[in-house]
C-alpha cells in the first residue's frame, strides 16, 4: 500500500519553484534539503492533507521525518499538528516530536506563529512552553520564545515573558535574535515596562543592543522613545 507521504512528497515536488528555491537558501543559511514551495501553498496543502487524512498522516510522518527529511516536509508536518482538530494532551505529544526536527528559524516561526490553539488554553499553552526554559538546544528556545511572544504577550503573561528574555543564556545566534524579537513586540504592546527592563536587563550586549535596535525599527515607536532607547545601547568592542 502506498504511504501518505510518498503522495504528500510528490505534492511538494509539483509545487516547487527554482527561483524561490534560490531565494529561500539566502534567507536560510546552510539549508540544503529545499524544494522552494512557497507557504501560502505550504499552508494550503496543510489544510487539505489534515481534512483528507487526519492523524493517519502524522502517524505515517512520524514514521520516515528525520534530520535529512525535506524542509518543507518538516514545516508541512508543524502546519498540520496546528490544523488538526484534537485535545491538548494529544497535540502535546505531537509537538513533542515536532519540535527536536526544527533546524532552521523558518521551520519554527512558521509553525510556532500557526499554533492559534494556544491562546485559546493560555494556561495549558504557556505552561507547556516553560518546559523548554532550560533546553541547551538552539531551536528548543527558539520555539518556546518565538511562541511566547506570538500569543502570550498580554497583561497576565508580560512579566514573565520579559523574565525568561533575561534569564536566557545560550550562544545560538536565532536565539539571541528570537529574544531581541520577544523583546521589541514587549516594548510596542508594554513600552513602559519593558523600557525599565531595558534599563537594567542582564542579557547578553549583543541581545540587549539587538533588542533596540529592532524597537527603534519599529514604526509604532515614537522618535523621541527612539532617541531615549539608543541612549541604552551598551558599547561593545
Amino acid at each position: 500500500m502506498r504511504r501518505i507521504t510518498e503522495e504528500i512528497r510528490e505534492h511538494l515536488y509539483g509545487l516547487a519553484e527554482e527561483d524561490y528555491k534560490s531565494f529561500n537558501r539566502n534567507i536560510v543559511p546552510g539549508e540544503e534539503r529545499i524544494l522552494g514551495v512557497r507557504l501560502p501553498a505550504l499552508r494550503k496543502l496543510a489544510r487539505e492533507t489534515a481534512k483528507r487524512f487526519g492523524t493517519a498522516y502524522l502517524d505515517d510522518a512520524e514514521k520516515s521525518l528525520n534530520a535529512e527529511s525535506l524542509h518543507e516536509e518538516i514545516t508541512l508536518y508543524g502546519l498540520v499538528i496546528s490544523c488538526l482538530k484534537m485535545d491538548r494532551e494529544q497535540r502535546s505529544i505531537r509537538l513533542d516530536r515536532f519540535v527536536p526536527l526544527i533546524r532552521n528559524w523558518a521551520i519554527c516561526d512558521t509553525c510556532v506563529t500557526s499554533c492559534k490553539f494556544m491562546p485559546e488554553d493560555p494556561d495549558y499553552w504557556f505552561a507547556y512552553l516553560e518546559k523548554y526554559r532550560d533546553s541547551d538546544k538552539e531551536y528548543d528556545l527558539r520555539f518556546m520564545i518565538v511562541a511566547m511572544m506570538s500569543h502570550f504577550i498580554d497583561e497576565e503573561h508580560i512579566d514573565r515573558i520579559l523574565d525568561y528574555c533575561n534569564r536566557i543564556r545560550h550562544d545560538g545566534y536565532y536565539v539571541k535574535m528570537g529574544v531581541a524579537w520577544a523583546v521589541s513586540v514587549c516594548y510596542v504592546k508594554f513600552p513602559e515596562k519593558t523600557g525599565i527592563f531595558l534599563e537594567n536587563d542582564r542579557m547578553d550586549d549583543f541581545t540587549h543592543n539587538k533588542s533596540i535596535q529592532k524597537i527603534r525599527e519599529s514604526y509604532r515607536v515614537s522618535r523621541e522613545e527612539k532617541d531615549a532607547l539608543n541612549l541604552l545601547k551598551r558599547k561593545t568592542r
